[in-house]
């Protein structure tokens, strides 16, 4: 699944701008490159949650035991 694949990759490579920038070690202009990178990343990852929740479908068992679906409402 090529979504997937993506965030999964984005979600490293944020968590990779996460630990270069906790680390403390960073100039303050690779800092804020990488912070750039990060925001980038993490914009990637919300938007790949998005379309995948718009995705999803709810089974909701109704009272004589059938299942119906209902659009996931996020809430």
């Amino acid at each position: 699944m090529a979504t997937q694949n993506s965030f999964e990759a984005s979600l490293q490579k944020l968590e990779d701008a996460v630990e270069q920038l906790e680390s403390g070690e960073l100039t303050l202009d690779q800092a804020l490159k990488v912070f750039s990178t990060g925001v980038k990343q993490a914009e990637t990852c919300r938007k790949s949650l998005r379309q995948v929740e718009l995705q999803v479908d709810q089974l909701l068992q109704q009272d004589d035991g059938t299942l119906q679906r209902e659009p996931f409402d996020g809430e």
